[in-house]
Parts: structure tokens; sequence; C-alpha cells
């Protein structure tokens, strides 16, 4: 399962609108996920500007074990299609990088609090992403 930057940053900051959420879900996802640098830059920026560590989100990811894939050449490029492709959305790096994730490992679900993205997103074969928390 991909973890995007929202759950992160919501299970991190307990003023978030997601954190109850989040919290509940995390315990049955946490085995399961992975995620890219892109989005860990991107939740360590967020809890920073939210008056939170600016490590905090990397330190938690350590410490859960969750796998941080840096991408090839060859993922980047993709991301780089994907963000033209997707333009209208916004589509934003992180996400990108989790599209180009997904198609590499062949899997659709994607642990999100970004609905509007991941429900306009598609894989190969015009195949729609699983949203986690549902």
């Amino acid at each position: 399962m991909l973890l995007d930057t929202g759950p992160l940053v919501a299970v991190l900051d307990a003023r978030d609108q997601w954190h109850a959420r989040c919290l509940e879900v995390w315990p049955t996802v946490i085995a399961r996920c992975v995620t890219t640098e892109a989005v860990v830059a991107e939740a360590c920026h967020l809890v920073a500007r939210g008056g939170g560590a600016v490590s905090l989100a990397l330190v938690f990811l350590l410490r859960a074990a969750i796998p941080i894939i840096g991408l090839p050449h060859d993922g980047q490029a993709r991301a780089a299609l994907v963000m033209d492709r997707y333009a209208d959305v916004p589509m934003d790096y992180a996400d990108a990088t989790l599209v180009a994730l997904a198609e590499a490992l062949g899997t659709s679900r994607v642990f999100t609090t970004d609905r509007r993205g991941f429900a306009a997103y598609r894989l190969p074969g015009r195949r729609r992403f699983a949203l986690q928390p549902d």
C-alpha cells in the first residue's frame, strides 16, 4: 500500500481534520506501507510548518520501518509524464512519484486523504486507485 503525505501528517498532528480517522486505520495498514522520498520531504515541510520538529515525519517512518523509495531515472521520467498528464487536477511531484511507484510495483492501494487527486489518477488499463481510509 502506498503512503501519501496526508495520512502521515494527520497521524502526527492531532489538530488535523483527518487525525482520528487516519490514526484508527494506521495499525491495519502500517505493515503494508511504502512511500517515496518526495512524500517524506513534503510531510517534513508540512509538519514543521505546523509547529512540529522538521525531522518528525522522517523519524516516525524510520521507527515504523516503512520503506522510503527513491525512484530511479526511469521512475522520475514517468513521474514527469504523469504530472503533465494530470496538470489540470493538479498533480504535485509527491503524488506523481506515488503513481510511478504504483505502476512499478503493480499496486493500486493508497493510504491518502487526497480524494480529488487519487480519484482522478488512473493506472494502466484505466484502473482506479483503491483509497484508504474508505
